[in-house]
């Protein structure tokens, strides 16, 4: 006879099942924070130096470009013999600096030669001219050894790019399969280099659509940071090329794997992006309205990286491959590199690191205002950090003039540090440019320079 197991025991293997599920759930959150602030940035500004320089060979660059990130990097990369190339620089150098020193041995020479031989013997002369004869061996030495050093450190070189190319030189080269590998990102820098990348005549699409849709899709656009960099004519062809598509909860929008041509942005609901990990299929990811997502094939003619499902009855707007790179990509990258050069002007931000820079610059929203303007009360809550592009404005305090503000000075960054009400009021003098982050952009971006910061603040309000 069978006797089913003591209660106690089948009570256990169900506590212990809740216990598993939560702490799947708790590690699958923390995979996806640390994708998200931890290797999306690296990996975007990755991509942005890539397309910057264009290498023939984007391997060894990125390579090269990931081990000059960080001391500890450039130690790890050198126990693979990534650093053999540049110690046979540096003895190149050395050479270099040897050889000019026998120069200028021998440029004295015959100054001093002369005296010497009005004084000494004929054989004192001769010897002179012997040891003369000896350092001019020694200098061709030195230099055959330099040529030998520098050929060695050029074959070095070249083998490190060899090794990565691919064996028909005619195919365009692909995105490293392990980045491609990768979840769907929160943000957008740069489409891969390769035949898709090159540019062609184009003329975006027109979905016929009434006023009150295009109404709403511009406040959709409008609300997101991909697309409100865009000018109103970019807007509009935006607006014409988008069709819209309307879902039920539970339908499945994309298929990890398969080839895309589309990427949506939801007006309205809510999606699950999973990914396939170790057999299931995980929540790596949730959009919801004003977000995006699928560009990741769009930007990498890559299949999809991973399957997205409405959590909800859901309204869409779908963007084909074409529109998106001519339109948004472009723009993207311009702002990029506008906002970056600003961003290097102010003094504060010169602790962040270039990728860190760079995804700011990718934040960033912009206001203008006129003269007379009021930007933030004193006792409001506090949501937004501004940087002042151009212009002045003035901090008023209980009634006083405490601040003014000028290009490349920043506010609003107490009442997020400290999570307090606003602690003045900020009026614009003149009409101004000023450029913004929300409080989740500023403790995810700028969080590290929260005590830099709060130190200027005691000796600038006091």
């Amino acid at each position: 006879r069978h006797f089913p197991p003591p209660l106690v025991h089948r009570r256990s293997g169900a506590w212990s099942h809740r216990c598993a599920s939560v702490g799947a759930a708790a590690m699958a959150q923390e995979h996806q924070e640390y994708i998200q602030t931890k290797v999306n940035p690296i990996l975007e500004n990755l991509v942005t130096q890539v397309l910057l320089e264009r290498p023939e060979n984007p391997v060894p660059f990125m390579v090269r470009w990931l081990a000059n990130q960080s001391p500890q990097a450039k130690e790890y990369f050198a126990g693979f013999g990534m650093g053999e190339a540049e110690k046979l620089r540096t003895e190149v150098k050395n050479l270099q600096e040897e050889v000019r020193l026998l120069e200028v041995k021998l440029g004295r020479a015959p100054s001093t030669t002369p005296q010497a031989a009005s004084t000494e013997p004929a054989a004192a002369a001769s010897e002179a001219s012997q040891e003369k004869e000896k350092e001019k061996e020694k200098e061709k030495e030195k230099e055959k050894e330099k040529e030998k050093a520098k050929e060695k450190a050029d074959d070095e070189e070249d083998e490190e790019e060899e090794e990565e190319e691919d064996d028909d030189d005619d195919e365009p080269v692909a995105p490293p399969a392990s980045y491609l590998k990768k979840g769907p990102r929160s943000s957008v820098s740069a489409e891969a280099y390769g035949d898709w990348n090159k540019m062609k005549a184009f003329t975006p699409p027109v979905h016929p659509k009434s006023e009150e849709q295009k109404k709403r899709i511009l406040q959709v656009l409008e609300s997101s940071f991909l697309f409100n960099s865009l000018d109103k004519a970019n807007l509009d062809v935006l607006v014409g090329a988008m069709v819209e598509k309307t879902a039920g909860g539970g339908e499945r929008l994309i298929q990890e794997g398969d080839d895309g041509d589309v990427m949506y942005v939801i007006e309205s609901g809510s999606v699950d992006c999973k990914k396939r990990i170790e057999g299931e299929e995980r929540v790596v990811k949730i959009c919801e309205t004003g977000d995006f997502f699928g560009e990741l094939a769009l930007l990498y003619n890559c299949p999809r990286a991973a399957s997205v499902d409405t959590k909800e009855a859901a309204v869409l707007w779908q963007l084909d491959r074409e529109t998106f790179n001519h339109i948004v990509r472009d723009a993207s990258m311009k702002k990029r590199q506008q906002y970056e050069d600003f961003l290097k002007s102010v003094g504060i931000l010169k602790e962040l690191g270039d990728y860190e820079r760079s995804q700011l610059a990718d934040s960033l929203q912009k206001e203008s205002v006129t003269s007379g303007a009021e930007v933030i009360r004193q006792g409001e809550d506090g949501n937004r950090f501004f940087l002042v592009e151009e212009g002045e404005l003035s901090a008023i305090k209980d009634g006083s003039e405490v601040l003014t503000y000028k290009a490349g000075d920043y506010f609003g960054e107490l009442a997020l540090i400290r999570e307090e009400k606003r602690a003045a009021t900020v009026t614009a003098r003149t009409d101004a440019k000023l450029l913004w982050v929300d409080r989740k952009g500023f403790k995810t971006l700028l969080g590290p320079l929260s005590g830099s910061m709060e130190k200027y603040a005691k000796s600038a309000y006091a």
